[in-house]
């Protein structure tokens, strides 16, 4: 009979800087941009929508409270649409998706799609693999006709660079090389105060699981609801924008997730959110996105 072992839930949670320096495996959490490591060029998940390689956002180094899937689990990447692929709508060409269907894929790979049926994708990382070499993208189907994404040429990094908002281009002290390796460092920085460490996010008034004890980091003072009444609490105030579990800060609802999730900003990779953010849930692989 197997054993089930429950695992702690975290009594802290991270903020996630993005550092304007390449990634040093040795010393740093993970990176930002670049290419993902351990895994085979064909295990790299395909779009099913345009049969051309995910674009590959970042892969973090979890610390020993957030290995939910066992202690040789130690990291994720993280794996979205292309954001010249992501326009309104995902069209469905089946001849497409069953032909990526059919390619082998890494074992630990976890796909979700959004509202708008785009993809996106997680693989749970061993040490082994994370130390491994990095991955090559692979050729897109033969299959494909949509326009070949920019990241695949330049980077993602120096693709977003190139298409960003002058708030988001602030985010680098310089323009990125152009070139598929290149990466900014992820620093992992625990949050002196968060009292949602360890829980799992959800809205009181349409939950659907039982309550978590999750608070939001807002109050409306005398608990009236209006424009003039709305505060932050005092312990959340310095809470960075892209971090590893505790208080979310979604740009609409908050999703229904476990603690085990990894909530960050467009620029945390590159990506099309209409101005917003996204969570990534890596213990139940569920994945939200709104727009700002």
């Amino acid at each position: 009979m197997e054993t089930i072992v429950a695992f702690a839930l975290p009594s802290r949670a991270y903020d996630l800087q993005m550092l304007d320096r390449p990634a040093d495996r040795a010393r740093d959490h993970g990176w930002v941009f670049g290419l993902p490591p351990g895994i085979a060029s064909e295990q790299w998940p395909l779009d099913r929508v345009t049969g051309f390689p995910l674009m590959h956002g970042f892969t973090l180094k979890l610390p020993d409270d957030y290995r939910v899937h066992g202690e040789d689990i130690v990291a994720v990447s993280f794996f979205a649409t292309a954001p010249d692929h992501n326009d309104g709508g995902a069209p469905d060409d089946p001849e497409i998706r069953e032909a990526v269907a059919a390619r082998p894929a890494h074992p630990r790979l976890s796909r979700m799609t959004d509202i708008l049926d785009y993809e996106y994708a997680a693989l749970l990382l061993t040490k082994a693999e994370y130390a491994g070499a990095f991955a090559t993208p692979p050729a897109p189907l033969p299959l494909a006709t949509a326009d070949r994404p920019r990241w695949l040429d330049v980077g993602g990094a120096s693709a977003f660079f190139e298409a960003a908002a002058p708030y988001a281009r602030k985010m680098f002290a310089a323009q990125p090389r152009a070139d598929l390796s290149e990466t900014r460092a992820i620093a992992l920085v625990p949050r002196a105060t968060d009292p949602n460490a360890g829980k799992g996010p959800q809205d009181e008034h349409t939950r659907q699981n039982p309550p978590t004890g999750y608070q939001p980091y807002y109050y409306y003072v005398g608990g009236v609801p209006s424009r003039d009444n709305f505060r932050l609490h005092d312990w959340g105030k310095d809470h960075a924008h892209n971090h590893l579990g505790g208080t979310m800060r979604p740009c609409q609802a908050v999703p229904e997730m476990s603690p085990f999730y990894i909530e960050f900003e467009e620029y945390f990779g590159g990506y099309n959110f209409g101005g917003g953010n996204a969570q990534l849930d890596f213990k139940d692989m569920k994945f939200d996105w709104a727009c700002g």
